[in-house]
């Protein structure tokens, strides 16, 4: 259960602190007044993806917190122990944290967690039914998966497209390697031929590698002997060389130091310069004695080189990826032999295509047996619903072809009065209609659902009067096992409520600073002039004021 929400600098919101009571509480106000900003706040700590949008003007952040009592979710505290999420005496805290710089922090109990991990503790956590959940009901899919979910089978349907895509997959490969199989012997001989030439080359990427660095020092050895001879010559040999020089520069600044021994560090500098030019010399005469001019090589390489660069030009490729290019030829070449292939793909298709029937008739009867269920159950709530004489069915229509969502397709359809025929729900329902059976689909799979708080987000639109005063003692009877929120603009569903909130949202900014909403939860002379204001309108009178009053006192009374 909800216990308590903070919201602070979110959109339009500076702070709210709100603690959350058990049974049916009801959120109203003015429309533009913020009323649906509540339940953002709610996603947002649920894990729904956020922006800086969402930031107050002028803020650096938003912040949520959701504080929830867990004592009584076992399947929650397990959650929280697996990950290490405990939190104090049963409670679950999460935290959403949007910055300006549009980083996203999120937190359990005060751990540092992922969108993904809020999300799954959501899930434990509240259901939330939406103003726009009739019109998804117009959708296949949308009612297909309802279907599912009031069944209980969800996690069977999944089974079921998992089987259902392995089952494709070996038909495609299947069908792939077929073609294979018929290509024409030109292609398989063009291919050994190919394969042949480029194993012949015998090319690695290595002797690639080396054939290029040696082809660089056998094709420029005269300069590279040059320039050795004259690099030693000028180090050490001429009269002139760097080594006599320096050692000179060392004999005269050493005789010296007697009178400064500041010189002692530099002739020590001296000393390592020698030493590193001595091992240079040394290293540069062993290079040039290994240096030779070798014609015969160089020509053998060269030789070599053409003729990698001849295959390169005739598959119009680079000399360094026909190594690639050889493998990639030979997987080809073994595709087209690959009759056994076939049949071990034919043999896995059968297999993975039983496996797919047996598990869609499985689906197929839970569906069916869900299927009437909820219509005899929305059947019946039409009939509370001002649609006396309406039937609504869920049927299932078998398709011809198998598909990843099983063997029929779920079509809602209704009869909005006694006598007429069944039809698509899409084609018949008015407004109004779609809204109650909606409203009738979502109260009736909340009940078997175990989350324990439901927010219902203006799911009364397009309804009124007698209509409005059953759904909202429908969703005081729901109060009753669960924590149920519910956003309303109706007068006849407020009065139901065990508690009722009020937005209220600034009229003007002051000073320059954004408008803002708060929050304020009303006693009843307070809940008496906001129902009389959502009665009344503009001017409320004394008689609007008893109305309201008369309608709590009977609310009050069911």
């Amino acid at each position: 259960m909800l216990r308590h929400l903070s919201i602070k600098d979110f959109v339009i919101v500076e702070q709210i602190d709100l603690d959350l009571m058990p049974g049916f509480t009801v959120v109203t106000g003015e429309t533009g007044a913020g009323k649906s900003i509540v339940i953002d706040a709610i996603t947002l700590a649920l894990g729904e993806r956020g922006d800086i949008s969402q930031i107050r003007m002028g803020c650096d952040r938003a912040e949520i917190n959701a504080l929830f009592d867990v004592s009584r979710m076992p399947d929650m505290i397990n959650w929280l122990r697996e990950n290490d999420l405990d939190g104090d005496h049963d409670s679950c805290l999460l935290r959403r944290i949007i910055e300006s710089s549009g980083r996203s922090r999120s937190y359990i109990n005060g751990h540092s967690v992922t969108l993904q991990q809020l999300r799954h503790a959501g899930i434990f956590l509240i259901d939330i039914h939406s103003q726009h959940a009739h019109l998804s009901l117009l959708q296949k899919d949308a009612q297909r998966e309802l279907i599912d979910a009031f069944s209980g089978c969800t996690d069977m349907a999944r089974g079921v497209k998992e089987a259902y895509l392995s089952w494709q997959e070996c038909q495609q490969q299947r069908i792939i390697m077929e073609q294979r199989a018929k290509e024409s012997n030109d292609k398989r001989e063009q291919l050994e031929w190919q394969v042949n030439e480029l194993s012949a080359l015998n090319l690695t990427i290595e002797e690639w590698r080396k054939l290029q660095a040696d082809h660089g020092r056998l094709s420029h050895v005269a300069t590279l002997m040059a320039a050795a001879d004259m690099a030693v010559e000028a180090l050490s040999d001429s009269e002139s060389a760097v080594l006599r020089q320096i050692d000179g520069i060392h004999a005269e600044l050493h005789h010296l130091i007697d009178y400064d021994r500041q010189l002692g560090a530099i002739t020590d500098l001296l000393d390592s310069a020698r030493i590193q030019l001595q091992e240079g010399v040394r290293d540069l005469k062993h290079y040039r004695q290994d240096l030779d001019l070798d014609p015969q090589a160089l020509q053998d390489i060269e030789l070599r080189l053409s003729a990698i660069h001849s295959v390169a030009r005739k598959y119009r490729t680079s000399a360094e990826e026909l190594p690639q290019l050889l493998d990639h030829l030979r997987h080809q070449l073994d595709a087209l032999d690959s009759k056994s292939t076939i049949d071990q793909l034919q043999a896995q298709e059968t297999a993975t295509k039983a496996e797919y029937l047996v598990l869609a008739e499985q689906l197929s009867q839970v569906r069916q047996q869900g299927s009437e269920a909820l219509s005899h159950q929305v059947s019946a709530a039409m009939q509370m619903l001002a649609m006396a004489g309406g039937q609504f069915s869920a049927v299932l229509i078998p398709l011809e072809q198998a598909t990843s969502h099983g063997l029929e397709q779920v079509e809602f359809q209704v009869s909005a009065n006694q006598g007429m025929p069944l039809r698509p729900l899409s084609k018949v329902a008015s407004g109004g209609e779609l809204s109650r059976i909606s409203l009738a689909i979502q109260v009736i799979c909340s009940k078997l659902d175990t989350v324990p708080t439901l927010i219902f987000d203006e799911v009364d639109v397009g309804i009124g009067g007698q209509v409005a005063e059953i759904v909202g003692n429908l969703l005081k009877k729901l109060a009753q096992e669960r924590q149920v929120l519910c956003i309303t603009h109706l007068p006849q569903v407020a009065a139901t409520g065990d508690q009722q909130w009020q937005v209220i949202k600034s009229a003007e900014p002051v000073e320059n600073q954004p408008v803002t909403s708060t929050i304020k939860i009303l006693d009843q002379q307070e809940r008496i002039e906001e129902i009389a204001r959502m009665l009344g309108g503009v001017k409320i009178t004394e008689l609007t004021r008893k109305h309201a009053a008369e309608m709590l006192d009977h609310a009050a009374f069911k």
